[in-house]
C-alpha cells in the first residue's frame, strides 16, 4: 500500500521498469527446464542453471518486479551463492552490511549481539537491500544470459503430467499455448499457482503475531545495526523492528495488537501516528516520508516433500517462515541453487536421476531446522499466551540487570543448514581432530594472495588434496574428470608453489594431515573427507553421489 495520491508502483527511490510480453513463436513449444516466477529463488534458480550450460524459460505473470522492500537481510552464505553466479558486484556496491544487534526493553538497551565474523570471511554476515534491487541485480544477470528467457505477463493455469515431460498451459496477452517442459520449478510463492494446480497443501503452525511492516525515507544517523524494542512507549505490550537500508530507507515492524483488526492497523492515518510514535522513540524528530506498508503474520509453514514427480517446488511455494532471524529470502535462494546444479548435472547427462532424490531431504531438512529456530524466536518476539508473555517479559525484566538473562533477546540470526543425514555426505570413517563435517559448508580461508579458498572452488565438484610431496595433479584429473568434467583439483603441497593456498593454514582450518583429501560439492558444501586417500577411492565415492554406474580404474 502507499500514501492517497500516489499510484501503485510511486516509489520515493526507486523507477519500477515495465516488461512487454514475450515475442514468441506461435504453436506449443518444448523447453529443458521451465521456471514459474521470476522472483529471487526462480532467478537464482535460473542463473544456475544457466552457470551448468542449461536453458531455461521462466514464466513471470506480473509485469515488473515486487513493490516494497520485502525481504531485505541478505546472509553471508547467499553472498556467496551470488558471486558463483556472477552477480554478486552490484549487490556489494549498493547493500549496507552489518555485524551487529542491540535490543532494548522499555527504552533501556538490554543487549548488544555480534554475530560470528573472522578475518578469514570474504563477505560480512549479513547486509540489508530492498527487495526490488534484489530483483532487478539478478534481472540484469539473467538478461546478460543467452540460457534464460523470461516471459512477463505469462500466467500459468494448468500443469499436466507427460511421459517425461510436464505440460504447462500459459496464458499472455496474445493468447494460450502449452510449454511442454522437461522439468519444472516452482517459484511462484507464499500463494503458489503450481502447488494449487497439484492439488497440494502446506502444512504447520499458524502463529499468533500480526505484523505491519513499513518503509519510510528519512536522514537518520544511526549505524546499520538490528534493532529490537520489546515493549516500547511507542507500541505497549508489543514489539518494534527498525532496519537501515540504501536510499534512506528505513524499515520499521510492529507487532498489531490481538484485538485490533487488519482493515483498522493499516489504514493510512493509523500507519502514520504509529509510524510517528516509533521514531519519537529511537530519537528521530526530523522529517520522514511514508513510502510503503504492508502486513505479515509469523507462520512455520511447509509442504510434505518438495517434489512431484517432474516438478520441485522452491522459496515460498515449498515453505514458509517467519522473519525472525531473517531466514526466508536465503533459505529460498539456497533451494534455488540446491536444484539448479543438482537438475542440470542429470540434463547434462553427468548424473543420474538418483541425485534428484536428496533435493526434498535436504532442503526441507533445512526448512525443519529454521522452523526450530525461527519458532523460538516468534515465541519470544510475539508470545503466543499469556503463559508465554509472563515468561518473556520475566526474561526481558531479568536482563535489565542480570548477564544471564540477556541472551534470551539475542534473535540467532540464520546460519548454513549442515546436510548430515543427506544421501549426497558421507560420514566420516576416520577421527578428524577439527575442521568441517561432512554436509557443512566449506570453511573459508583469507589466502596471502589478497584472496580466499572460495575463489579457487570450481563451477562443478572440488576436490582439495593436502600433501608433503607434490600432487600429481594429471592423476587426479583423470580419475575424476569422466565423471564431472567440471572437477576442479586444487593441489596444497610443500613445494615452491604453496604459497597461494598456505598449507599450515589449511592443515589447521580443515583438520587434515599429509594426504588428506576434501571433495566440495558445487554449492560449497562437503560432500566427503578422508585423511588419506587415492583418486580412484574419490572417484569411486562421487560416482556414487551422482548415482553413476561406471568401473573405476585401480
Amino acid at each position: 500500500m502507499r500514501p492517497d495520491g500516489r499510484g501503485e508502483l510511486d516509489s520515493l527511490y526507486f523507477d519500477y521498469p515495465h516488461f512487454a510480453p514475450a515475442v514468441r513463436p506461435g504453436g506449443d513449444e518444448a523447453v529443458e527446464v521451465a521456471i514459474i516466477g521470476a522472483g529471487p529463488v526462480g532467478l537464482v534458480a535460473a542463473l544456475t542453471l544457466a552457470r551448468h550450460g542449461v536453458r531455461c524459460v521462466v514464466i513471470e505473470r506480473k509485469d515488473t518486479f515486487n513493490d516494497g522492500s520485502r525481504a531485505i537481510c541478505i546472509a553471508r552464505q547467499s553472498f556467496h551463492i551470488l558471486e558463483r553466479l556472477g552477480a554478486v558486484q552490484p549487490f556489494l556496491d549498493k547493500s549496507l552490511g552489518w555485524t551487529k544487534g542491540r535490543s532494548f526493553f522499555r527504552g533501556r538497551q538490554i543487549l548488544e549481539f555480534e554475530m560470528p565474523h573472522s578475518a578469514n570471511e570474504k563477505f560480512l554476515p549479513m547486509y540489508n537491500l530492498e527487495q526490488q534491487y534484489i530483483e532487478q541485480f539478478l534481472w540484469l544477470a539473467a538478461q546478460a544470459s543467452p540460457l534464460i528467457e523470461i516471459r512477463w505477463q505469462s500466467e500459468l493455469f494448468g500443469v499436466h503430467d507427460e511421459d517425461g515431460a510436464v505440460r504447462c498451459d500459459i496464458r499472455d496477452p496474445a493468447g494460450s499455448y502449452a510449454l511442454h517442459a522437461g522439468w519444472l520449478l516452482a517459484a511462484d510463492g507464499a500463494r503458489s499457482a503450481v502447488r494449487g494446480l497439484r492439488g497440494l497443501a502446506l502444512h504447520g503452525e499458524n502463529h499468533e503475531g500480526r505484523y505491519v511492516i513499513a518503509d519510510v525515507q528519512m536522514k537518520h544517523d544511526y549505524p546499520t545495526i538490528r534493532r529490537a524494542l520489546f515493549d516500547p512507549a511507542s507500541n505497549l505490550g508489543g514489539t518494534v523492528l527498525v532496519h537501515r537500508q540504501p536510499d534512506d530507507i528505513w524499515r520499521i515492524d510492529y507487532q498489531i495488537e490481538s484485538d485490533e483488526s487488519a482493515e483498522s492497523a493499516t489504514r493510512e492515518q493509523t500507519v502514520r501516528a504509529k509510524v510517528g510514535a516509533i521514531l519519537a522513540d529511537i530519537g528521530h524528530t526530523g522529517d520522514w516520508q511514508l513510502e510503503w506498508w504492508s502486513t505479515y503474520t509469523a507462520n512455520t509453514l511447509a509442504l510434505d516433500d518438495y517434489r512431484d514427480g517432474r516438478v520441485f517446488f522452491v522459496g515460498d511455494s515449498a515453505h514458509i517462515v517467519p522473519i525472525f532471524g531473517v531466514r526466508g529470502l536465503n533459505n529460498g535462494l539456497a533451494d534455488g541453487e540446491n536444484i539448479g546444479w543438482k537438475l542440470a548435472m542429470v540434463i547434462n547427462g553427468q548424473a543420474g536421476e538418483g541425485l534428484l532424490d536428496s533435493y526434498s531431504p535436504e532442503r526441507r531438512g533445512a526448512t525443519m531446522d529454521v522452523f526450530a529456530n525461527a519458532t523460538r524466536s516468534t515465541r519470544f518476539m510475539t508470545p503466543p499466551s499469556h503463559g508465554w508473555r509472563m515468561l518473556r517479559d520475566a526474561a526481558l525484566s531479568l536482563s535489565l540487570s542480570h548477564a544471564f538473562a540477556r541472551p534470551f533477546a539475542n534473535p540467532r540470526q540464520m546460519t548454513p543448514y549442515t546436510y548430515r543425514e543427506s544421501p549426497l555426505t558421507r560420514a566420516d570413517t576416520e577421527p578428524f581432530e577439527g575442521g568441517p563435517a561432512p554436509g557443512a559448508v566449506m570453511a573459508n580461508l583469507a589466502l596471502s594472495d589478497g584472496g580466499h579458498l572460495s575463489d579457487h572452488l570450481g563451477t562443478g565438484f572440488s576436490v582439495l588434496v593436502l600433501d608433503e610431496r607434490p600432487v600429481d595433479v594429471a592423476r587426479w584429473q583423470a580419475a575424476l574428470a569422466p565423471l564431472d568434467p567440471t572437477i576442479t583439483v586444487l593441489a596444497v603441497d610443500a613445494g615452491p608453489d604453496s604459497r597461494s593456498l598456505p598449507i599450515e593454514g589449511l592443515r589447521r582450518l580443515l583438520g587434515l594431515g599429509y594426504g588428506g583429501v576434501y571433495l566440495v560439492r558445487p554449492d560449497m558444501h562437503i560432500a566427503a573427507r578422508w585423511q588419506r586417500a587415492s583418486p580412484e577411492q574419490v572417484a569411486a565415492c562421487l560416482a556414487q553421489l551422482l548415482d553413476r554406474d561406471v568401473e573405476i580404474g585401480s
